[in-house]
């Protein structure tokens, strides 16, 4: 596993952000294109993890109802794959967003993204949906957990 430092960034570190996120994702993103999804959100979480101070990981987030977070992007660098840099990150996400009192947390993925989905699953999280995304013309896989359980 490798140790990462997942530090919380501001806007200043999106340009960063957008340029790791479409090395990992297509279609590509311009930066105007994450500030308008920004627009009207709460609690706008943005993460950087690096090791050895190179970026190898990001996280997305906000506010998508007053008890429910949303994780809009994970992504690590393929460099970086399979060392934990994931979990780390959502680990961080959660921790930040139970701190903020949240109840829970909402993630998607498409079923060709298999690697998340299967780290959801073995995070505890809960299937609870499907949605259709017209950008892909795919369906989005949608999963919960509970922030709260346990406690």
């Amino acid at each position: 596993m490798a140790d990462a430092v997942i530090d919380v960034v501001g806007v200043d570190e999106l340009p960063l952000i957008v340029e790791m996120y479409n090395q990992v994702f297509r279609p590509a993103k311009n930066l105007e294109s994450f500030k308008r999804r920004y627009l009207g959100r709460y609690n706008i979480l943005q993460m950087v993890a690096r090791v050895k101070d190179k970026p190898a990981g990001f996280f997305l987030g906000f506010e998508l109802k007053p008890d429910t977070f949303f994780g809009w992007f994970y992504g690590v660098m393929s460099e970086y794959r399979r060392m934990g840099i994931g979990s780390q990150l959502m680990d961080a996400a959660h921790s930040w967003a139970s701190q903020h009192d949240y109840e829970t947390f909402r993630v998607e993925c498409h079923n060709t993204h298999r690697p998340m989905m299967h780290l959801a699953i073995e995070l505890g999280y809960d299937v609870v949906g499907i949605r259709w995304d017209a950008d892909r013309g795919d369906n989005l896989v949608l999963f919960e957990k509970s922030l709260t359980a346990g406690k």
